[in-house]
């Protein structure tokens, strides 16, 4: 049987934690900042988590991770 492909996007967007999920990188941070407070800005430039429901999604798309 042939190898799975991993989808190259998936692969560059999301992290596998130690216990499984997905780390992602945060939206609303790459323009119209000046509104934005700098508490908020600098709450968007931690990681955020894959949700539950979107899980499976996401493990389909990255089937070695």
């Amino acid at each position: 049987m042939p190898k799975m492909k991993t989808r190259r996007a998936a692969a560059k967007r999301f992290k596998v934690t130690g216990s499984g999920e997905f780390k992602r990188s945060k939206a609303f941070k790459r323009h119209i900042l000046e509104k934005k407070g700098p508490a908020r800005k600098r709450n968007l430039r931690k990681a955020g988590l894959v949700s539950k429901s979107d899980h499976e999604r996401v493990s389909k798309m990255l089937p070695y991770a």
